[in-house]
């Protein structure tokens, strides 16, 4: 199986709500989101209809809209709302309260360096 790794991205304080910042990971694009109620959701910040940047889309609720022709993607699960769809991968977001840390888990096959 693919083994995780666990990569330390930043702090709670970087990012403000219903904000993003990208970070690249491999030869992938992350765009990790602060929702309006403070927790965190990273997807590949490549919307699956013209390959648009989602971390310059609008941010409501837990739904990123694409800046490019603003299809709406479910930031929890990935998947394009209707009448569009589609799906773009999401990361699994860890935040430690204590320390305010935000870690990023991928698998070990997207940080491979050819």
């Amino acid at each position: 199986g693919t083994a995780m790794k666990r990569i330390a991205i930043g702090s709670i304080s970087d990012i403000g709500e219903r904000r993003s910042r990208t970070i690249r990971i491999g030869d992938i694009e992350i765009a990790l989101f602060k929702l309006s109620d403070g927790t965190f959701r990273a997807v590949e910040n490549r919307c699956p209809h013209k390959g648009g940047k989602l971390s310059e889309g609008i941010v409501c609720d837990h739904h990123v809209f694409c800046p490019l022709h603003d299809w709406k993607i479910n930031l929890t699960d990935g998947l394009v709302q209707a009448p569009d769809e589609g799906c773009v991968t999401t990361f699994e977001v860890e935040v430690d309260e204590a320390s305010g840390t935000v870690w990023l888990h991928v698998d070990d096959e997207h940080i491979l360096v050819s």
